[in-house]
């Protein structure tokens, strides 16, 4: 008898051996390494993750010593001694297997590791034992705390979180590396039970059973000596520590597939990550977006809809949309975006970051800040005169523009052969200051302008203020008064250049990406620089003050408290704007009419019940409330005072003497006298190259569903036509409110 007890315990050894020897340690399972992409609100919270597997692995180093030890307490004290195996419970299992009777699960760390990463989870003989021969091998391979790694990193926990760090945000709303012993002794519980412990701060089954696996973790912490029994008297008398509630992830819905969207760009433009590698997941990325804020914005939206559209009763709202974007102005930080209706509404493009949608009049405080940095030439070969917003140019309607050599600019479309420059009303202005042309948003005297400082000025003095060349119309007289087409976002940067006294920060919308556990450089807050004087900055302000105060943006005082701002309406209405700021905030608003299925800006005549649609009416509604709910409880704080300019220069033809009336400064006006009236010419537009466009009432065609203005300063596509691709660009861009 005992020498049949002896065959056969040698050749289950013989079977062992044989069975070790032929043992090789498979790759991973790919879906136990699948991660997903983790974003966050500015406030550290979770907005959403992104991808099928919510996993981040991180490093043991991120978990803490005594939660580790919550875990080894309760599935397995001699992890750090054994050979990765429970030496009885194999037996067991090999005696259970080899009598017929019910196969054993995996007892020691080690193995459920082995079984969750290596193995599938089925309960066959088979896979027992590659279990139990792979855990015995993977020892000579990894160290224990590689294993024990992997362990916490690929347990499901209930709640829809694969690992410790997706379990810690699901179930306390905090980092792995932020959990107490005793959180860690309730989410260690889960591993055994989790579709009945994820509920356990509602369910009073599920909330009674995790308090007592608690309490065996924490008494058997105490008993390995890994907590002394005042601590865990101490755990004990501050109670259990209920879950946070349930909050599954809230996928892309609403306006979270745009923050995704311009979060994503923003890393792929500031370290080598394709879309690919992001595909893989894996990555915590943290956002400068305000949730708070960003709700906000989509309810001024909604109640701006709500209150003036029906596209089922009114055939001209149909297809109306909306982008927005809100910016602090003294970092750059994109606090919040309206990308439109939703991913889930089937509308893919981001509106606050598209390029496309003709900004109008909102560009002239551009021109205004060009003058005032590089002056104007008034007449062939004189050196630059100065500007200020007091000096007078001719805003009536119909007038004829010159360039700097004095030369009339020809229209071949025009009865006369040359460019008439319209405004939105034939109002007899006369001479009148840009302070008042900006307030009553009079384009004459700002296309005017705009060639007598010259296109290469203006638009570098664009480009400094943060926007993208590649959203910029060419060399145009419309250029002057908003035929190019940045997104809201850089609308929004630039204003809030002038906000911040011409200091200009790069719009930024990630403050840090980490990918297991290690933070990735290149996300540090862009360094402002300075793009303008900060009298001239300030001089802007104090002229887009008085558009609320005076001119077409004096809807905007519903927000109670200092604002500047500037209202911008294109040719047909196919596009309204207000931009606006207050010490604290810049936001820009642009509303356009867009086919989804035909590409092309449509007029929004009739839209809301307007005949005419302006920046004046619904845009501003938008900025206004947004605004109000966002600064609430915010102090009220005041803009600097308007600088001194010293002397200003009329127009040649101005009347003459003009009184002083350059506020805040006493110096008196400088009259110069006007020349011989100079002989009507062909000659190309502003010199060489340079071309010109009917002053017929139409607007560019730029599809607004373009995506271009990429957070951080790289360069997408643009719907701006160049001059060797495209037809001279219309000048007639409205100077309406």
């Amino acid at each position: 008898m005992s020498g049949v007890f002896v065959l056969l315990v040698g050749g289950l050894l013989g079977l062992f051996g044989y069975a070790y020897a032929t043992t090789t340690i498979p790759g991973a399972n790919p879906s136990t390494q699948a991660q997903s992409n983790t974003y966050y609100w500015s406030d550290g919270s979770v907005m959403t993750t992104q991808g099928v597997t919510n996993r981040q692995n991180v490093d043991l180093a991120q978990v803490p010593k005594r939660v580790q030890w919550d875990f080894l307490a309760a599935e397995n004290a001699t992890f750090y001694s054994d050979p990765g195996v429970d030496t009885q419970g194999m037996l067991r299992a090999v005696y259970h297997m080899a009598t017929g009777g019910e196969v054993q699960s995996g007892s020691t760390v080690t193995q459920q590791f082995v079984k969750n990463t290596y193995l599938s989870q089925d309960q066959s003989v088979t896979r027992k034992l590659r279990e139990i021969m792979i855990s015995l091998k993977i020892g000579g391979q990894m160290s224990k705390q590689q294993i024990l790694q992997g362990y916490l990193n690929t347990c499901y926990y209930g709640r829809d979180a694969y690992g410790i760090e997706a379990a810690a945000r699901a179930y306390y709303h905090v980092h792995a590396y932020q959990l107490t012993g005793s959180q860690g002794a309730f989410i260690a519980a889960t591993v055994n039970e989790p579709s009945l412990l994820m509920h356990a701060d509602t369910d009073p089954q599920a909330k009674a059973q995790a308090r007592a696996r608690w309490k065996y973790v924490l008494d058997r912490m105490a008993k390995i000596h890994k907590i002394t029994d005042a601590q865990e008297q101490h755990y004990l008398a501050a109670g259990f520590p209920t879950p946070k509630p349930y909050a599954p992830s809230a996928g892309m819905s609403g306006q979270t597939g745009y923050l995704v969207q311009a979060a994503q760009k923003y890393v792929e433009a500031h370290v080598p990550l394709s879309d690919r590698q992001l595909g893989r997941g894996g990555y915590q990325i943290y956002t400068t977006f305000d949730k708070k804020k960003v709700n906000a914005l989509a309810a001024s939206v909604a109640a701006m809809e709500k209150k003036h559209l029906d596209p089922k009763r009114r055939s001209a709202d149909k297809d109306v949309q909306v982008g927005a974007a809100s910016v602090d102005p003294s970092t750059g930080a994109v606090v919040a975006l309206y990308g439109g209706a939703g991913w889930n509404k089937g509308h893919w493009t981001d509106n606050a970051d598209a390029t496309g949608v003709p900004v109008g009049s909102t560009f002239k405080p551009i021109d205004l800040a060009a003058a005032l940095d590089h002056g104007a030439v008034l007449s062939p070969g004189q050196s630059p005169a100065p500007i200020t917003p007091e000096s007078k140019f001719n805003g009536d309607d119909g007038i004829t523009i010159k360039n700097r050599q004095g030369q009339e600019l020809p229209d071949s479309s025009d009865t006369t052969g040359l460019l008439h420059q319209r405004n939105d009303v034939s109002t007899k202005w006369g001479y009148i200051t840009f302070r008042k042309a900006m307030e009553q948003s009079v384009n004459t005297p700002y296309v005017q302008l705009g060639e007598y400082v010259g296109y290469g000025n203006v638009e570098g003095e664009a480009l400094k203020a943060g926007l993208l060349r590649t959203s910029l119309q060419y060399d145009t007289p419309g250029f002057y008064i908003g035929t190019s087409t940045p997104s809201a976002i850089r609308m929004a940067d630039a204003y809030a250049t002038f906000d911040d006294g011409g200091v200009q920060h790069e719009p930024y919308s990630v403050t840090k990406v980490v990918a297991d556990g290690r933070q990735l450089p290149g996300f540090d807050e862009p360094k402002g620089a300075t793009a303008m004087p900060a009298s001239t900055a300030d001089t802007v302000t104090d002229v887009l003050r008085d558009v609320v105060k005076n001119g077409t943006g004096t809807n905007a005082q519903a927000l109670g408290r200092p604002a500047a701002g500037k209202t911008g309406t294109t040719d047909d209405y196919k596009s309204a704007w207000f931009i606006g700021y207050t010490p604290q905030l810049t936001t820009a608003v642009s509303m356009f009419k867009e086919d989804p299925k035909n590409a092309g800006l449509q007029s929004m005549q009739g839209v809301g019940g307007y005949a005419k649609v302006f920046g004046a009416d619904m845009p501003t509604e938008v900025w206004t409330g947004y605004m109000t709910a966002a600064l609430q409880g915010q102090p009220v704080q005041q803009f600097p005072p308007a600088p001194q300019l010293g002397q200003s220069t009329d127009e040649y033809g101005a009347p003459s003497p003009t009184p002083s009336t350059t506020a805040p400064s006493s110096t008196p006006t400088a009259t110069a006298t006007a020349p011989a009236t100079p002989t009507p010419t062909t000659a190309p537009c502003g010199g060489p190259g340079k071309q010109c466009a009917s002053p017929s009432p139409t607007d560019t065609g730029g599809a607004a569903g373009t995506g271009g203005g990429l957070l951080g300063g790289t360069t997408g596509g643009s719907t701006s036509p160049s001059p060797a691709t495209s037809s001279p660009a219309p000048v007639g861009t409205r100077g309406g409110p």
